[in-house]
């Protein structure tokens, strides 16, 4: 028993679009043709080519509104480069064989000259306080006592 061939008689669906033709009185040969969908992308072109020609004007309101946002978050932007770029300069460095030893030769060479220069006596202890409270009255503004 072999299985029935069956055949679909109903009728395609066709879907119309409005158009609209126009004739130009000047030049009776051209016709234009236009449908809702060309106007639409008309008016969609329109609005686009108007943004564009206002978008000067949005940004400056913007950038004068936000001003110091802007500037805050550009200044966190280029620290965190600046960080990561230092990071990566440090990291190429520390490859060089020998060259993390004698930094810490250096470091530990400083660390004993500041000790014996301004730790070890009262006095030079003293003077390392004023110094100290000078830097702070100069940064903050404070007078010194």
């Amino acid at each position: 028993m072999e299985p029935e061939a069956t055949q679909d008689l109903t009728p395609p669906e066709y879907t119309t679009e409005k158009l609209s033709v126009t004739m130009n009185n000047e030049d009776p040969t051209t016709i234009q043709v236009s449908t809702p969908s060309n106007e639409q992308w008309k008016r969609v072109g329109d609005r686009i080519s108007a943004f564009l020609a206002d978008l000067p004007e949005y940004l400056t309101d913007f950038f004068g509104e936000y001003r110091r946002p802007i500037i805050t978050v550009s200044l966190i932007i280029a620290a965190l480069i600046a960080v990561k770029l230092l990071l990566a300069i440090l990291d190429a460095i520390n490859d060089i064989p020998l060259m993390s030893s004698l930094f810490e030769l250096v470091g530990m060479g400083y660390s004993a000259w500041f000790i014996y220069r301004y730790v070890w006596k009262a006095e030079s202890r003293q003077e390392l306080s004023r110094d100290f409270n000078a830097l702070k009255a100069q940064i903050f503004g404070q007078k010194t006592v």
